[in-house]
């Protein structure tokens, strides 16, 4: 559909050449190429390129509604970058089918050149995903877990969630991710973070906001996360420590790690004994220590077991204790063990979120008397 407009003949003698009957010749801006336009969230983005003689001229963007017998002029754009243009119409309406067409003009010839194409762009209603059901947040070191429920899921269109922490009247997004969990690493001790989820369809419609969720992370060098070993390997290992200085957490791989954890894609987790490792699960715990003025429905396991282990792969369970025999760095057996607070996933992958213990004393089962 490409034409060209021209201005007047006195801009045509004034900036052209001559042919030999005496007549300026004047060449036409470079058309624009790779005509595009997509919608997402409530607006359609147009796209183009720069043709390869372009010289700076400007660009058109006209539009109808494909109901419309005539193009309208909309907007003109001067700016481009790495020769890609784009023109954002927010002016649109769900359930109209809108066309588009780009021109170059040259404001120094008056000429206007049309693109080749016209490109349709249909606009949906928006109806976003069912509003996340949650959340919950667990408080760690330096850092809160927040995880909530699948109901958004139910929608077919359902793309991912944003996080966003509630701060007074100004609501901050944290991040984006397309499970159910989000770690928010720039929490810090003492202080009491707030936090809502949204869910947001393919088409970019975004839910309201979920009831607000707070935590408030604590200084406690037993909270951990490990990662699965298919998802983020150099933190999916684990080694208990004497020293609280020293970071338990290590590569799977890493053959000073007593264990590490890994996920199947069905969605069951494991714990993987290393080196000369055993494990017992110890079924169902309400903590990991119950300390004194307890509940009395309070369930630990206070002393390790003497035998019933295992050095193969064992199902791992949220509120379950796993007790193991590991060697410390004494070279010598040592008991410890871990309660799983949470199993599930966030930004980054699959992820265990833990408490654990470890007796010093070589060959005790006192898992009271711990680090």
């Amino acid at each position: 559909m490409r034409r060209v407009l021209m201005g007047s003949l006195l801009s045509m003698l004034a900036l052209g050449g001559c042919r030999n009957d005496g007549v300026a010749v004047v060449d036409p801006p470079a058309a624009p190429e790779a005509l595009s336009a997509s919608y997402y969230a409530g607006s359609v983005t147009v796209s183009w390129e720069l043709g390869p003689s372009w010289d700076g001229e400007a660009f058109r963007v006209y539009s109808r509604r494909i109901t419309d017998a005539d193009f309208f002029f909309i907007a003109e754009v001067t700016s481009c970058i790495d020769g890609f243009c784009t023109y954002e119409d927010l002016n649109v309406t769900a359930g109209e089918t809108y066309e588009y067409s780009v021109s170059a003009f040259s404001t120094a010839s008056g000429l206007e050149t049309e693109g080749d194409f016209t490109v349709e762009v249909f606009v949906p209603s928006p109806t976003p995903p069912p509003v996340p059901d949650g959340p919950l947040v667990i408080a760690l070191d330096n850092s809160l877990f927040l995880t909530w429920g699948a109901a958004s899921r139910g929608a077919a269109d359902f793309s991912f969630y944003r996080v966003y922490q509630a701060d007074g009247p100004d609501d901050f997004l944290l991040g984006e991710t397309d499970s159910e969990g989000f770690v928010d690493l720039l929490a810090g001790n003492g202080i009491t973070y707030s936090y809502f989820v949204t869910a947001v369809d393919t088409d970019g419609h975004e839910s309201t906001g979920s009831a607000i969720a707070s935590g408030t992370p604590r200084p406690d060098y037993h909270g951990e996360i490990v990662y699965s070993y298919f998802d983020v390997p150099t933190a999916s290992g684990f080694r208990f420590e004497e020293d609280e200085a020293t970071d338990p957490i290590r590569d799977g791989d890493d053959a000073a790690s007593h264990f590490r954890f890994e996920a199947d894609v069905d969605g069951t987790f494991w714990i993987v004994p290393l080196g000369a490792t055993e494990v017992r699960d110890m079924g169902a715990t309400t903590a990991l220590k119950c300390g004194v003025g307890a509940d009395a429905t309070c369930v630990d396991v206070p002393v390790a077991p003497l035998s019933g282990y295992t050095a193969v792969a064992v199902q791992m369970f949220a509120g379950t204790s796993y007790v193991m025999k590991a060697m410390g760095d004494d070279g010598l057996t040592h008991y410890g063990v871990i309660r799983v607070e949470h199993l599930g996933a966030d930004q980054n992958g699959d992820l265990m979120i833990f408490d654990w213990a470890y007796q010093l004393q070589a060959g005790s089962p006192d898992l009271i008397i711990v680090r």
